[in-house]
């Protein structure tokens, strides 16, 4: 195969000054949009400043700059604004259009709510499913995971014989539902994986199971006694 010919140095500085002029066009855009903005303030509430000031002060050169400069920050202000109101107000009207046309969709929209669900009860800002556990359940010699929800001792704990602790044991594939069980906590296997790890397990059927190191599988029971 023939090599492409050089490109001359002439179509190089055509390309240069070309990118060059891509960068600058929206900075030269938004620096025309600003100084409108700023004229169009400038000229339309001057004479309003002016007129609450004496005669003696309104043809100084150094109060334009003064009026210019406060214009500037005017509209600094405004824009910052807008773009709060566009990120804050704005964006969570067309985030809840958009939500409720995806309930709308059937099928789809129960795969969401599902989704919706479990990121809101396991997600990164809850702090009760935090530490993945494995306990036996519903017999013994079958091991589930379950979250520890809760070491404390309250009626619950007081009534039965032994320290028991709280883990729920969600469904699979649906961890939205489940069940909460008091299990002695001689008896629960407290596990190395994240909360997301476990999560991961559950929703797979057991299909993702996290990565572990093969020295820590001299002891598969590892109890918690």
């Amino acid at each position: 195969m023939s090599e492409s010919p050089p490109i001359s140095r002439f179509v190089s500085l055509r390309n240069a000054f070309i990118s060059g002029a891509l960068l600058l066009a929206p900075l030269f855009v938004t620096i025309l949009a600003f100084g409108k903005i700023i004229d169009i303030i400038g000229g339309t509430f001057r004479p309003v400043f002016f007129f609450f000031l004496p005669e003696a002060l309104r043809d100084r050169p150094s109060l334009t700059v003064l009026w210019d400069i406060l214009a500037t920050l005017i509209v600094m202000v405004g824009v910052t604004a807008l773009g709060y109101v566009s990120r804050y107000v704005f964006g969570k009207f067309f985030f809840s259009v958009a939500e409720r046309l995806v309930l709308r969709i059937p099928g789809v929209s129960g795969i969401y709510t599902t989704v919706q669900q479990i990121v809101g009860t396991f997600g990164s800002k809850s702090r009760t499913f935090t530490k993945a556990v494995m306990v036996e359940f519903p017999r013994k010699g079958c091991w589930v995971v379950g979250f520890l929800t809760n070491r404390a001792q309250g009626e619950l704990q007081a009534r039965v014989t032994g320290e028991v602790w709280s883990v729920f044991i969600p469904t699979s594939p649906n961890p939205t539902s489940g069940f909460l069980v008091l299990v002695p906590a001689g008896e629960i296997v407290e596990l190395e994986m994240t909360a997301g790890e476990a999560m991961k397990l559950i929703i797979s059927g057991g299909a993702i199971a996290p990565a572990w190191p093969v020295s820590r599988q001299a002891d598969p029971a590892g109890r918690n006694r």
